[in-house]
């Protein structure tokens, strides 16, 4: 199963699953509806036309974002990051007549303008993600190419959360899912059995695996990862400027045990583990 590996890291990233009016959450790891809606702005796809329902016609179900749907993830949580939260106030400090609207068709007075918007994020995050869709070879190199050179400025889940350097870590992968456990992974190396005090170190490390299909038993995974563990209002419908619809679904998610080896450390030490994964030495002898 062919695909391509996805890499979000940045200093904030926010991922809404019932985002509204004033409070605006993030859910723990990227979703469908983001991580969709992030390729469909690398595809130059308009707001207009981002429209999964089938029941606005056969056009509509027949659309590149409608295709957009056939993709499936699997995230690799690297470091979970640190929730953070924030506020905005919106209105204030204006006239009436540029104050904010009231669902009267009216305007708020000026010693009611100001609202407060809390917002919430994940500081210091890392994700990898494995992109495939079965039968759908097409469809990834489309989508693998439009991220390298997107059409649109790319956010992550929010305008003001702009991804790191990285983002596109390979093409072409031919088994993504299972090229997650060779990756780097943007953590720490665990402490050595010096620096701890006593015992051994732990050869492996614990790593979070969340899905939006059920894992496959033969990746060594609990029965509890084929099994879903909640539901998620994050399945793109429409997407639309004003009239944004979304369908829950079941989310899947697993922890394994993984080479500590693997660990890359932080800044530049994880991209010169990074590198050397990219760019592995030829063999000797092999000039070509």
């Amino acid at each position: 199963m062919t695909g391509f590996l996805l890499q979000l890291g940045a200093p904030l990233q926010s991922w809404g699953e019932h985002s509204a009016f004033t409070d605006r959450d993030t859910v723990a790891h990227p979703t469908r509806s983001g991580l969709i809606g992030m390729i469909a702005s690398a595809l130059g796809i308009p707001r207009a036309e981002a429209i999964a329902d089938g029941d606005a016609g056969p056009e509509a179900a027949a659309s590149l974002f409608a295709r957009l749907t056939r993709l499936r993830f699997t995230v690799r949580t690297d470091r979970p990051g640190v929730r953070l939260g924030d506020f905005h106030t919106v209105g204030g400090g204006y006239p009436q007549h540029r104050t904010v609207p009231t669902a009267k068709g009216g305007r708020r007075s000026g010693d009611t303008a100001t609202i407060v918007s809390r917002r919430h994020y994940l500081s210091d995050a890392v994700f990898t993600i494995a992109v495939t869709a079965p039968g759908q070879d097409t469809l990834l190199a489309e989508c693998a190419q439009a991220l390298a050179a997107p059409h649109w400025p790319l956010h992550l889940g929010r305008r003001s959360c702009p991804p790191g350097a990285l983002l596109l870590l390979r093409a072409d992968v031919p088994d993504p899912v299972s090229e997650l456990d060779r990756v780097p992974l943007a953590r720490p190396k665990p402490r050595t059995a010096a620096e701890a005090g006593s015992g051994q170190p732990d050869p492996t490390v614990t790593v979070r695996f969340t899905a939006d299909m059920p894992f496959p038993s033969d990746t060594g995974t609990a029965p509890s990862g084929r099994a879903a563990v909640t539901m998620l209002n994050d399945e793109p419908v429409r997407l639309t400027a004003r009239d944004r619809v979304h369908h829950a679904r079941p989310v899947y998610s697993t922890s394994r045990r993984l080479p500590a080896a693997l660990c890359g450390g932080y800044g530049t030490d994880y991209l010169d583990a990074l590198d050397a994964y990219l760019h592995p030495p030829r063999p000797e002898g092999n000039a070509s």
